[in-house]
């Protein structure tokens, strides 16, 4: 299974949202705690493309995106695939 790591900060509900989700299917994920540390932000914002909001996620080299994005990938059925490396 790919690796998982989870951008997130202190105070941000949907970050906690992400992580009992990610937690409640069985993945372990590294979290990054964007508010600590300055050039990890830069990191999350080179790696997502811009994407200033947090939870910003990914599988291995994948980009799934915010709580939402990750969610949406559960309910079509593409995160198991996404973990497994299938693209």
């Amino acid at each position: 299974m790919n690796r998982v790591e989870i951008y997130t900060t202190a105070v941000c509900p949907y970050c906690v949202a992400a992580k009992n989700f990610l937690r409640q299917r069985g993945f372990d994920y590294e979290e990054i705690r964007v508010d600590l540390d300055s050039a990890r932000r830069e990191e999350m914002l080179t790696r997502s493309h811009g994407r200033r909001s947090v939870p910003q996620i990914f599988i291995g080299q994948t980009h799934v995106g915010g709580y939402d994005d990750l969610v949406a990938a559960d309910r079509a059925g593409r995160l198991g695939a996404i973990a497994e490396g299938a693209r």
